[in-house]
């Protein structure tokens, strides 16, 4: 066990056993006397986990542990599992501990093979949640954060700061596929992403929110010199990488065309600012590309007059996804309902099919994280399902799917291609999945217009 472990304890006695112990198993000790000396230590250092021991004079354990979380939130650092050690045997203290959001409880003096395990467990615990988290909000090619991720964390950007959101999308890129393939349209995009990441700093956020376009904010980016700056170098970085991988005489007209709008003493309406860059850049993408665009309020007012030929390319544009959209559409509560809706409105009209399904997920034994395997679940149900299928968490162990122009026969087929899915997530042993189907029909209309339908088929 190669792990590193901060211990920290004001008694000498429990610091030597715990780094005798630890160091046997073969793993890192760094051994701290207070609540202060671990807030420093974490400054330049990050351990696999922390021994944390509650009773200390001036912090104690939990005062320690507050400001631990309130440091690794202020630098953007993941948090690091804490187990609490106590030499008293008092159920309340526990009980506050696990509250407060630590990971374990070790009583003192250390039972050697108690101490190892709940230590492993912990660390091991832990990485499944940095991993399923980030499968969760990271684009796998680019590293970046995915679209609804880092469109969350750059909304909240524009409302706490002020800076550039920037919208940035590479010229011409639909060439190097059709031209030298997929493979190297993946490996242009990684080299572009490694540029910007190069050329950004503590407080920028970077999301990939489409197939080459890719939206920013940043926070030291407050004047028009700073945008041309950041856009020429991003430009002349990306054109030199681009003949690196294809040769000198590739031909294709390569660059970055990027949409700004700045952020003053921060903006509550994301949606209005992404829009003003949006516009922006089709400004940019029009006139020229290879460079940038600064929203202006005058020229988006003249463009906007009431024209309904350019009105409604600029709606189309606001509404359509961004992207491949792949995968089913997961939606909020209310989202769904209107969605949902209309969707049986359509289906009455014109007489046609489809199917709902509830699924229902339960751990099966204790100490499961369940709250991430149920976050795992929706992620099969977005990446197994069709696009035109869509899906929200009714409760927080539920999922409710609609599946639009189905027939009731063909669902078994979509369940069993679920649960294979789910099964290769390795999680399949550990949680419980319930289901209930029920088709759409409408032969059977209440006198108030409601649809009189049961849940015709349950499995486990």
């Amino acid at each position: 066990m190669s792990y590193w472990i901060a211990v920290v304890d004001d008694e000498p006695l429990s610091l030597t056993n715990a780094k005798i112990l630890l160091r046997a198993r073969g793993m890192k000790v760094s051994c701290l006397r207070s609540g202060k000396d671990l807030l420093e230590f974490l400054e330049k250092n990050s351990p696999d986990l922390i021994l944390l021991d509650i009773l200390m004079p001036g912090m104690d354990g939990f005062e320690t542990y507050r400001a631990v979380r309130q440091f690794e939130e202020k630098n953007g650092r993941t948090q690091i599992p804490v187990i609490f050690l106590t030499g008293e045997d008092n159920r309340e203290t526990e009980r506050r501990g696990l509250r407060a959001g630590a990971s374990d409880f070790i009583h003192k003096p250390f039972d050697e093979d108690v101490l190892i395990k709940r230590i492993n467990n912990t660390i091991v615990n832990s990485k499944t949640i940095e991993s399923l988290t980030e499968e969760v909000t990271v684009d796998k090619l680019t590293g970046f954060f995915n679209k609804a991720s880092g469109t969350e964390k750059i909304s909240e950007k524009c409302r706490n700061g002020k800076g550039t959101l920037m919208i940035m999308d590479l010229d011409n890129f639909k060439l190097v596929n059709d031209l030298y393939g997929h493979d190297m349209g993946d490996r242009v995009l990684v080299e572009i992403a490694d540029i910007i990441r190069h050329n950004v700093r503590n407080g920028d956020v970077i999301s990939r929110i489409g197939g080459d376009e890719f939206l920013g904010f940043f926070s030291d980016v407050t004047s028009k010199e700073d945008v041309r700056s950041l856009v020429t170098r991003l430009n002349e970085e990306f054109f030199a990488k681009a003949e690196n991988l294809m040769g000198k005489d590739h031909g294709i007209p390569l660059g970055i065309s990027a949409g700004c709008v700045f952020v003053n003493d921060g903006a509550d309406d994301f949606q209005l600012l992404f829009q003003f860059a949006d516009s922006s850049l089709n400004r940019m993408k029009l006139n020229g590309k290879h460079g940038y665009e600064i929203y202006d309020p005058e020229i988006y007012e003249r463009e906007n007059e009431d024209d309904p030929d350019r009105e409604i390319v600029r709606i189309l544009k606001i509404v359509s996804e961004r992207g491949e959209g792949r995968g089913a559409m997961f939606l909020g509560q209310e989202a769904f309902l209107c969605n949902y809706r209309f969707i049986m409105r359509f289906l009455q009209r014109y007489n046609g099919s489809a199917n709902r399904i509830l699924f229902l997920l339960s751990a099966k034994e204790k100490g499961v994280i369940f709250s991430e395997m149920v976050a795992s679940f929706g992620n099969v149900l977005k990446d197994t399902l069709r696009k035109s299928d869509l899906f929200f968490q009714s409760r927080p162990d539920q999922f409710f799917v609609m599946l639009p122009q189905l027939e009731k026969n063909d669902t078994p087929g979509v369940i069993e291609r679920i649960m294979k899915a789910w099964e290769k997530t390795g999680f399949g042993d550990r949680v419980n999945i319930e289901y209930a189907t029920m088709p759409v029909t409408f032969c059977d209309v209440d006198d108030k217009g409601y649809v009189r339908e049961d849940w015709d088929e349950s499995k486990r």
